[in-house]
């Protein structure tokens, strides 16, 4: 379970949101919204742990995240709308790497099935450099299933994705959370999928 109460950030001088408040429970995702420069990032940044809200509380599993440390970042997965792939490795090796900082090893054979569910047959072994903006983002996006995370945190994850990859992540996200998975992402897509609720900032 993941709880907010009266969450404010401030960016500058500027006070973003204020009061914010709601609570994410097992098979529940959350549609963050709002105009551009809202604070929607900043509110994904304040949920992993990255950004200091100004006022308020986030607990996972009934304590605040600051005191968990990693015990609670091993159980999210946060992928920012600028995440990172290296573009010298190959989408192969970027998911090893990111598998390797998590302290875990992957098989080979998963991982060659995971990119091709995310339509990356064929380049598996090609340098991220020379893929496409939306390659490049399914490669990132792999991870959702390679990194065994309870909650994801996505900002924008349908950027630079065809209508069929739109389908295939909005059935990914929704097999996370008939697993008993949580989602709390940003997106300007009409999200289909049962158990959801929007927070507009």
């Amino acid at each position: 379970m993941l709880s907010v109460t009266d969450l404010a950030c401030v960016r500058g001088e500027r006070r973003l949101f204020s009061d914010l408040a709601f609570d994410l429970a097992p098979g529940e995702w959350l549609h963050v919204q709002g105009e551009n420069g809202a604070g929607k990032t900043t509110l994904l940044r304040a949920l992993v742990g990255l950004s200091p809200p100004a006022a308020g509380e986030i607990r996972w599993r009934g304590a605040p995240i600051g005191r968990l440390g990693e015990d609670y970042r091993r159980e999210l997965l946060y992928l920012g709308h600028h995440g990172a792939v290296k573009e010298d490795l190959t989408p192969l090796e970027n998911l090893r790497v990111a598998a390797a900082l998590d302290g875990r090893q992957l098989d080979e054979r998963d991982t060659l099935a995971t990119l091709h569910r995310f339509g990356l047959k064929g380049r598996e072994e090609l340098p991220v450099r020379f893929l496409s903006a939306g390659q490049k983002r399914r490669v990132l996006l792999a991870r959702l299933v390679t990194r065994q995370a309870t909650l994801w945190i996505l900002d924008e994850p349908f950027t630079a994705l065809d209508v069929k990859a739109v389908d295939m992540l909005s059935a990914l996200i929704g097999e996370h959370l008939a697993a008993g998975g949580m989602a709390i992402l940003t997106s300007h897509q009409t999200m289909p999928m049962a158990n959801g609720r929007a927070v507009k900032l």
